[in-house]
């Protein structure tokens, strides 16, 4: 199959693939869920109605820390709040006011601390079985947001809330990633928000982001995790990381915009009446079955980076856009890791069999299973692209290439022949008269045309022949003075009078 990125190879810059948004949870083991928290109070003969008085110091804790690290970096700790006034606050801007004033070096960039919807444990008592336990409920508290502009990473953040359990969450994107080891490997590259516009040499970069070292990452996010949450170290517990969410996205990035745009508007038209819930599912590597109950569908949207196309299914979903006008973006997203499925070792807890074995089943959320997950997405985003290959667009091309044909000047014989104005009172006599029924048999002649045309004379509808012939709208009978409608002349004819008579004047008729 010819790949898109073939059909336009001419046209292409080079391609790209690598992680975008990914979201890391850290847990701290084993406080993080209610049952843990209740082994842990009774294992450290703690009264479970005790739990706000044990927790409060480590609010204290946390809260200390922030203010602290904000003034040894010298940055602003910002408390904001979701709407000011009538105006709604985004932490992006603020981010962004940040780096512009500090510039884009190494180290923390900003603290922004806000209200923000939390899960934590409420004490409960069971009055039959005479036994205090911890129940989940979910709560607000207070979160800190720390953005890093990271030499590893590039720009990430760690959002640590002040409450039990103390759930953390990092964010950090592939392409800035990718950008940090670029510039370690000396490669020019050019990078606009979350892509690359232009990169030195594509197939080095593609090598070094098909390189994503867990083990650096995981080290680093300990190390983010100490700095700004104290709490694991006071306990002398450990976070452990799992993802949350993630984006893998291929991107084919085009020399110009003229050169998506010429055919990306076709394609999401036909591929919003093409693509189908089973389709769907074929592009993420699932199928339809009886009991499948996750909502599928499809979804077009017009955003200010372009035009998004999205097919999703349950918490997985397939985009298309062209982002910035000039790249073609194809990415695979999940909330849910599990959804995708992993050929790993496994571990049974009851039954027959007592080793473990090695089967396909859902993904582990680990951070160590990332490799793993960029190698499903990147074939989900591959099954994608060879299906919008495989559309024909030669249709659409072929019409655009004819209405250019009709339109407009053909020089034949040193004389131009101009092209065929719908809106012409004279063109659209000329177009009905010849599409008159029983010249579709027979044909017509100068004369025959005479009738239907009695201002003109033999030598004004010679040369009207004459232009139909140029531009391939009739064709002349072999030792005859006859002429027939060609196919294109019958399609170009009743696309153009239907046009009219079914758009273009009811559409400027008066108001009733």
């Amino acid at each position: 199959m010819e790949l898109l990125t073939e059909r336009y190879a001419d046209q292409i810059r080079g391609t790209n693939r690598c992680f975008d948004r990914i979201v890391v949870q850290g847990l701290l083991e084993p406080i993080s869920y209610a049952k843990g928290m209740t082994c842990y109070f009774y294992s450290h003969d703690l009264r479970i109605f005790d739990f706000t008085e044990w927790a409060k110091p480590l609010r204290d804790l946390v809260r200390d820390n922030a203010h602290q690290v904000a003034v040894e970096a010298g940055v602003p700790l910002v408390y904001i709040r979701k709407m000011k006034g009538n105006k709604k606050v985004r932490q992006e801007d603020l981010v962004k006011e940040a780096l512009c004033k500090r510039g884009d070096r190494d180290g923390l960039v900003c603290v922004l601390a806000a209200m923000e919807r939390c899960t934590t444990f409420r004490p409960w008592y069971d009055d039959q079985q005479k036994y205090a336990y911890f129940l989940r409920k979910e709560g607000f508290c207070l979160h800190y947001y720390f953005y890093f502009q990271d030499a590893e990473l590039g720009l990430c953040y760690v959002r640590v809330p002040t409450w039990a359990p103390f759930r953390l969450q990092v964010y950090w994107n592939g392409h800035n990633w990718l950008a940090q080891k670029l510039k370690q490997e000396k490669i020019g590259f050019q990078q606009y928000d979350n892509a690359f516009t232009d990169i030195e040499d594509f197939e080095r970069a593609q090598k070094i982001a098909d390189k994503l070292r867990v083990g650096h990452i995981y080290r680093k996010l300990d190390e983010l995790a100490q700095r700004c949450c104290p709490v694991g170290k006071r306990l002398g517990m450990k976070y452990s990381w799992s993802t949350q969410q993630a984006e893998y996205a291929t991107d084919i990035i085009f020399e110009r915009k003229a050169d998506l745009q010429a055919f990306y508007g076709r394609l999401t038209r036909q591929l919003v009446e093409v693509v189908k819930p089973k389709h769907s599912a074929t592009f993420l590597g699932k199928q339809i079955h009886s009991k499948c109950q996750m909502e599928i569908g499809n979804r077009y949207d017009v955003r200010p980076e372009g035009t998004r196309l999205r097919h999703f299914m349950g918490p997985a979903s397939i985009k298309m856009y062209d982002k910035y006008g000039y790249v073609l973006r194809i990415e695979t997203t999940t909330n849910d890791v599990s959804f995708f499925p992993q050929y790993r070792e496994v571990r049974p807890i009851r039954g027959r069999r007592k080793r473990a074995y090695f089967r396909w089943t859902k993904m582990r959320k680990s951070l160590w299973s990332l490799p793993d997950l960029a190698h499903v997405m990147n074939r989900a985003n591959q099954r994608y692209l060879e299906f919008i290959s495989a559309l024909d667009m030669r249709p659409y091309q072929v019409g655009a290439a004819n209405l250019r044909r009709v339109s407009q000047t053909v020089i034949a014989g040193g004389r131009g022949y101009r092209g065929l104005n719908f809106f012409s009172p004279q063109d659209q006599q000329l177009l009905q008269a010849i599409l008159q029924g029983e010249f579709h048999i027979s044909g017509f002649r100068n004369q025959s045309l005479r009738q239907h045309l009695p201002k003109l004379s033999s030598a004004q509808i010679s040369r009207l022949l004459k232009r139909l012939r140029v531009h391939g709208l009739i064709k002349k009978a072999h030792r005859s003075y006859k002429y027939y409608l060609t196919t294109l002349g019958m399609q170009v004819i009743t696309t153009g009078l239907k046009l009219k008579e079914l758009f273009i004047v009811p559409q400027l008729a008066p108001a009733a």
